[in-house]
């Protein structure tokens, strides 16, 4: 299609030799000094509509190059695709593939830098030639966006530039972070309350109370109580390592396999420890479970009946520290959810109909699920326990961010326990000998109870069984 400019050309070459045939007529009648004949004025007066029509036109025309000009916007070329967009003239029409797996960019930038060092190049380039995305490159080039620390300590550490260097992408860390909590307990549980680290947030921890008062008789004077707890920094790491060719031939099998190992240890860790009553404060480690210290109801029996028997002794257990049901919300496991959901009454209806394994409503309550829930007495054989707590009384402080070292030379202690501090009969993997990579993500989280009453429990449940 012609620009504006070329159609306005068109039309004025036109309009001008529209004039030049009608001055030509007018010049050879009055050389005759005749008027024109019927031909003669079919074709003048042909001419002159025409140029009418040709200067409205014109009009029209010159009224959108105005426009144009109002609405022009400056070449983005920022990187390809962009520049592509904006110098298009018409509408843009996207063609969309299959969406990526959350957390596959915090992946894949983790595979572009391995990649590059191994290949030598610009992680940049290996992010465009394995078709990630301009987005991802642009990133990958952007120093700014990097936060690197200094290598690892440990033998065959070579390059100081490579080694344990601290990779921090905000905008890919929140991906992450994305893919990471709706899969925990914590991040499913509504209305916890979010607060900063380091505070000292006031409790109350004895009741005031109010009094009918008769007229003219002096008001009794109520004292209540109260106290500061504190949320210190805590945080949890997960360390694991991968072979070298799972990075290097990586497909999306492989890049599933990498966010699962990324994000396997922190759930884990993070949800156990919130809720399992075996979990005591370690000072400037780690914090208490909610349910630590808190005298647990033991379970009656594996029916329905025994079931609603219990929960009832929860819920009143649950009220007598003065909550209300409104923040209200029950954790139980999985597979507890789900055989509380096929249990049927002798009319075969469900007796518990608003419930499955990923959760629902028992009367109403919320009930999250997960299988990292705390099992009775440590066997999961045994059942897991079921906790009720007021997630509004629940405190959080989490920074939302996860940081995250990559390594092929370091070396490492494959022990649960490592020794602290190292002996000289420690034992070490070295990840250069072995062409591993290792991958230590770091979250800085931590928890505690507003009030002591805040969570209660079921132990020795194992309903349906």
């Amino acid at each position: 299609m012609a620009t504006i400019a070329e159609q306005l050309a068109a039309y004025e070459a036109k309009r001008a030799a529209n004039v030049a045939s009608m001055k030509s007529i007018m010049d050879k009648s009055g050389e005759e000094g005749s008027t024109l004949d019927a031909a003669q004025q079919e074709e003048f007066d042909g001419l002159n509509e025409d140029n009418e029509a040709i200067d409205k036109h014109i009009d029209r025309l010159r009224i959108m190059e105005k426009v144009n000009v109002q609405t022009a916007k400056e070449v983005n070329g920022t990187n390809g695709q962009q520049a592509s967009q904006s110098r298009q003239t018409g509408p843009v029409v996207k063609v969309l593939g299959s969406p990526a797996p959350k957390g596959s960019g915090f992946v894949r930038l983790l595979s572009a830098r391995f990649m590059a060092k191994e290949y030598g190049g610009h992680p940049a380039d290996i992010a465009i030639s394995r078709g990630w995305g301009d987005d991802l490159a642009s990133i990958l080039r952007t120093p700014r966006d990097i936060l690197q620390k200094a290598a690892v300590s440990g033998g065959s550490t070579t390059d100081q530039a490579w080694a344990g260097a601290l990779v921090t992408y905000q905008n890919l860390q929140n991906e992450f972070i994305d893919l990471l909590r709706p899969r925990t307990i914590i991040g499913r549980i509504p209305g916890i309350r979010q607060v900063p680290f380091n505070i000292k947030v006031p409790r109350e921890t004895g009741e005031t109370t109010a009094y009918w008062v008769g007229q003219g008789s002096p008001k009794p004077v109520s004292k209540g109580a109260l106290d500061t707890i504190t949320l210190d920094f805590n945080k949890v790491a997960g360390l694991t390592f991968l072979t070298q060719e799972l990075l290097r031939f990586s497909a999306p099998s492989a890049e599933q396999m990498m966010i699962n190992s990324l994000t396997k240890a922190i759930i884990k860790l993070t949800d156990n420890d919130f809720l399992d009553p075996s979990k005591a404060v370690a000072t400037g480690v780690s914090p208490a479970s909610i349910t630590n210290g808190v005298t647990p109801i033991t379970a009656s029996g594996t029916t329905a009946d025994a079931f609603r028997a219990d929960f009832a002794d929860l819920l009143a257990q649950y009220t007598m520290s003065n909550y209300t049901l409104d923040d209200l919300v029950i954790v139980m496991s999985q597979t507890q959810a789900l055989r509380l959901a096929l249990m049927r009454n002798d009319f075969g209806g469900r007796e518990f109909p608003d419930l499955n394994k990923d959760g629902g409503f028992i009367e109403g309550v919320p009930v999250v699920t997960s299988e990292n829930v705390a099992a009775n007495g440590g066997s999961p054989a045994d059942g897991r326990i079921i906790v009720a707590l007021a997630a509004n009384s629940i405190l959080m402080a989490d920074d939302g961010g996860v940081e995250v070292n990559i390594s092929t030379e370091a070396s490492i202690q494959t022990d649960d326990a490592p020794d602290s501090p190292q002996t000289a009969s420690t034992s070490f993997v070295s990840m250069f000998q072995t062409n591993q990579v290792a991958i230590l993500c770091e979250r800085f989280i931590t928890w505690t109870k507003a009030r002591s009453g805040a969570a209660v429990y079921i132990t020795g449940g194992n309903y349906g069984n």
